[in-house]
């Protein structure tokens, strides 16, 4: 499903949400591989969130997770945002901001994400289909 003019801004910040939440998964298993290799193996999965959530080497994916987190609070609020096509499209744009990979940017997450859309033809895939929400 690619994104069309005929689709709500709900639709499209799901579709996203979606495709951001597999890449989300890449990232990481790519970003514990590099771990691995520089520290040794991890454990088991608890010592592997321990990581997620407080070790630097995985800081830069915190962004990622916390707008999954909003994106969700937004779609399954019990009271529906006055305008929801108008919070969902700023959501997208917040999304298209966040996710734009820059080789020379300042914040990890920019900078990280373009390594590792050159590193592994799996993240850059998913983010041709992220990209295509914003069509």
């Amino acid at each position: 499903m690619t994104a069309s003019s005929r689709e709500t801004n709900q639709q499209r910040l799901q579709l996203f949400r979606n495709n951001l939440l597999k890449l989300h998964k890449l990232l990481l298993e790519s970003e514990r591989v590099r771990y691995e290799q520089a520290n040794g193996p991890i454990k088991n999965k608890g010592e592997f969130f321990q990581l997620v959530i407080s070790d630097d080497a995985f800081g830069w994916l915190r962004p990622i997770s916390k707008f999954i987190v909003q994106i969700d609070e937004f779609t399954s609020a019990k009271e529906p945002s006055e305008n929801p096509e108008e919070t969902a499209a700023i959501l997208l744009e917040k999304g298209r901001l966040m996710m734009k990979p820059d080789e020379y940017a300042v914040t990890p997450l920019a900078a990280k994400y373009f390594e590792a859309i050159q590193a592994d033809p799996d993240v850059a895939l998913m983010n041709a289909e992220i990209t295509k929400v914003f069509r």
